[in-house]
């Protein structure tokens, strides 16, 4: 059976919350953590192991959370970057993606070293996990949206069109052609959902790292996802930097013939 659907709707506002604010605090960043993998056990449960293990359960929730992922336009994201632009605005784009996934991988260690010794970790490792991953892909589905605006490659539509648009970049690792921009929809198509659970599952499995026992699993979880983020920015930003294709030639003027290639000369033999 499906989550409530009011269930369904704070998950994802809630991830939407994590990914939103910069200079969110710890206490309230763990506290809404916990909150989220609450709620993502309970949907587990519903979902079952078949949905879960392939992948399957993250996707859904992860298109369901792509609407209230908040996504700044340039003027907006200029003034909040202290009217920076350009690739200096770009840089810190990535810095604060970086820093904010790099605290969510350590409040979800320190989450996970608070209950180590506890029997429930046994049932609330996979939810806390998944709620990790699912805000780790929402910061960085947040900052491949904002890059796209820095560098001129706007997705219009309405804001599901646009998660939708950015989760199918999330999920490839890759810039969006800007020519292809207006060909996106509000599904995505089966190449794109199993490129999807893909991603969220490899996203999972580096989140585990966070299960280590005490503090270790926190500094460890910290460190790769910041890796992760600067490795996923830098890839999407040399797509965006020489993506864009070159103008077509200008018609010829009327009366005007175009240049003929001259044929090349055959060798004498």
């Amino acid at each position: 059976m499906p989550l409530e659907p009011d269930r369904t709707a704070e998950i994802g506002e809630l991830i939407g919350r994590l990914s939103a604010e910069d200079d969110m605090d710890r206490e309230t960043r763990g506290r809404l953590l916990g909150r989220l993998a609450r709620l993502l056990g309970q949907s587990a449960r519903r979902a079952g192991a078949a949905g879960v293990a392939r992948g399957r359960w993250l996707a859904d929730l992860m298109v369901e959370a792509a609407p209230h992922i908040p996504i700044r336009d340039l003027e907006t994201l200029s003034a909040h970057h202290h009217g920076l632009t350009g690739e200096e605005l770009a840089d810190s784009v990535v810095r604060v993606a970086s820093n904010a996934t790099t605290t969510v991988g350590a409040a979800a260690g320190a989450l996970a070293a608070a209950e180590f010794a506890a029997p429930p970790l046994l049932l609330t490792a996979p939810a806390q996990l998944a709620a990790e991953t699912l805000v780790v892909a929402a910061i960085e589905v947040k900052m491949i949206a904002e890059l796209h605006e820095v560098y001129g490659v706007r997705i219009e539509g309405t804001g599901t069109t646009r998660g939708v648009a950015f989760l199918s970049s999330w999920a490839r690792q890759r810039g969006i052609n800007p020519l292809e921009a207006g060909s996106f929809t509000s599904a995505l198509g089966s190449a794109a959902k199993a490129a999807l659970r893909k991603r969220l599952l490899r996203t999972f499995g580096r989140s585990m790292t966070t299960l280590g026992p005490f503090l270790t699993g926190a500094a460890a979880g910290a460190v790769l996802n910041r890796t992760a983020t600067k490795g996923l920015a830098a890839a999407v930003r040399a797509d965006l930097a020489d993506g864009v294709p070159a103008p077509p030639p200008p018609p010829p003027l009327p009366g005007s013939f175009p240049a003929l290639k001259r044929a090349p000369r055959r060798k004498r033999r």
